[in-house]
């Protein structure tokens, strides 16, 4: 049957009921994608370098290359003293990015097309180099929102405006993410529509939805690559106060 709402695609549906208190935690499609999400990731790097060679074969060399991948975007944008954080933003990154991919799989679902689940990712980020940025600095982080060589007068007007700017950095980088998927998946639940409504006419949209679909994997691939750069330079304005 074929849905006439293209937003169809994101509803959450209940797999297995759970009600604990009563809140609801039931084990949802979006659920499940993240935890195979999960499991796929942790299998692939395990697999691949379980017997690592010192030539590597091709499956160890794809994860060889993308964790050099992620280890210079942190030290091209984090700097001196993210090596620690790599692990994270390495996992942040293959979560993000096998999700965007696994919702190009037709009948599945696009976990990051949920504010929600960007916003919980946002969120996380934010306090984690919040935290960071005060054990590393103490009460000398509030220097991050003040502006060098601004003359004082100014201060009352750009200190607001510096402290704005980073409290909304949780929303802009989740409504980034999430916008994107979400546009981008709807505009080809649309164009499908077409196809099948146009028959031999639908051409024309077809074309138009294999172009979208190779479209949308450059922004599935480029829109984690976003979130994680955007993570790095939050970690060097909390370790560096740049």
């Amino acid at each position: 049957m074929v849905h006439e709402n293209p937003l169809h695609q994101f509803t959450i549906q209940r797999l297995i009921p759970i009600h604990i208190g009563g809140v609801d935690a039931s084990f949802t499609n979006a659920a499940l994608v993240m935890t195979l999400a999960v499991v796929l990731i942790t299998s692939f790097v395990m697999l691949t370098t379980r017997r690592a060679a010192l030539v590597p074969g091709r499956w160890q060399s794809v994860t060889e290359m993308l964790y050099e991948f992620v280890a210079d975007m942190v030290d091209t944008n984090a700097g001196h003293g993210a090596q620690p954080y790599l692990p994270f933003v390495f996992t942040l990154f293959t979560f993000i990015l096998l999700g965007n991919l696994l919702g190009m799989i037709p009948y599945s679902y696009t976990f990051t097309g949920q504010i929600i689940v960007t916003f919980a990712l946002a969120i996380t980020v934010f306090i984690g180099v919040t935290i960071i940025g005060i054990v590393k600095h103490g009460f000398g982080f509030l220097r991050l929102f003040v502006p060098h060589g601004v003359p004082p007068v100014l201060l009352i007007l750009l200190v607001p405006i510096e402290l704005l700017s980073y409290v909304i950095r949780p929303f802009t980088l989740s409504i980034r993410l999430f916008a994107n998927m979400l546009a981008g998946h709807t505009m080809l639940a649309i164009f499908a529509g077409f196809v099948v409504a146009l028959g031999i006419a639908g051409i024309l949209p077809l074309a138009v939805d294999v172009a979208l679909v190779l479209l949308e994997l450059l922004v599935a691939v480029l829109q984690a690559y976003v979130f994680a750069i955007l993570t790095c330079l939050y970690l060097a304005d909390a370790l560096h106060l740049h």
